[in-house]
């Protein structure tokens, strides 16, 4: 089975070439490829060089930063316009707080008639390494509410290491409008809306060691601004078939 990881990134110079290195060692027929916002500290020519070196390494510039949410877009675009399309898609965090070790753990679950497989930090023998209680809250309450706004019995909707299957990518790609973080919610609504089989495995999450968070102010209003909308088109629904 072929494998693609996506590595959304902005900044991240100090990470992408020892992380791709270690996805291939991974014993997977995995193509990579890099969605770079243009980044300022050169990450493109980094990824550029070990273009060079393995052979398998895509790079997909885009003119700014644009969003997570497009650049996994993007990302799955450019995969199914392949000529040799991926049996599944990772996507992942490029600042080393996803362990690559994990991607075949994704995979194999996959394998078993899984759509999307999600890294989850909130089930058993799942965890998370470096954030204060403010932070881990803040998650936890995101969410519970992200838990009702897809209608997912899920403990991790808001987590970005992923792996979807190319069926599942063909199929919801074009409802897929979210720019920024709210892309994790929006695809697992999508699974729900379309009846896709969707599991969670336990991952440990590490905050970021090198470089800086790349979440702006604007990103997390985006993010909250869609849920809160996604929460009152629930409670008004079910306002109206009260109603009647």
């Amino acid at each position: 089975m072929s494998v693609a990881v996506l590595l959304p990134t902005y900044c991240e110079a100090e990470n992408i070439e020892s992380l791709i290195r270690k996805i291939e060692d991974l014993n997977l027929d995995l193509t990579i490829t890099v969605i770079d916002d243009s980044s300022p500290d050169g990450t493109a020519n980094i990824a550029r060089k070990l273009q060079e070196e393995f052979g398998n390494v895509n790079i997909v510039s885009r003119p700014e930063k644009l969003g997570l949410g497009t650049a996994i877009t993007t990302g799955f675009r450019y995969m199914l316009k392949q000529k040799k399309q991926p049996d599944y898609i990772i996507a992942m965090d490029a600042d080393y707080s996803h362990n690559p070790q994990d991607i075949p753990r994704l995979v194999n679950t996959a394998k078993k008639g899984c759509d999307l497989v999600i890294g989850s930090r909130y089930i058993q023998h799942g965890k998370v390494v470096g954030w204060n209680f403010r932070r881990k809250l803040v998650s936890r309450l995101a969410n519970v509410v992200a838990g009702v706004v897809t209608r997912a019995r899920l403990h991790d909707c808001t987590s970005g290491f992923r792996c979807y299957s190319k069926r599942y990518v063909r199929v919801v790609l074009s409802s897929l409008h979210s720019q920024t973080y709210e892309i994790q919610i929006e695809t697992v609504k999508q699974a729900t809306l379309n009846d896709f089989m969707i599991k969670e495995i336990p991952i440990t999450f590490v905050n970021r060691k090198r470089g800086k968070s790349k979440l702006t102010a604007a990103e997390a209003y985006a993010f909250s601004t869609y849920i809160l909308k996604s929460a009152l088109g629930i409670l008004a629904v079910y306002g109206s078939n009260r109603r009647h």
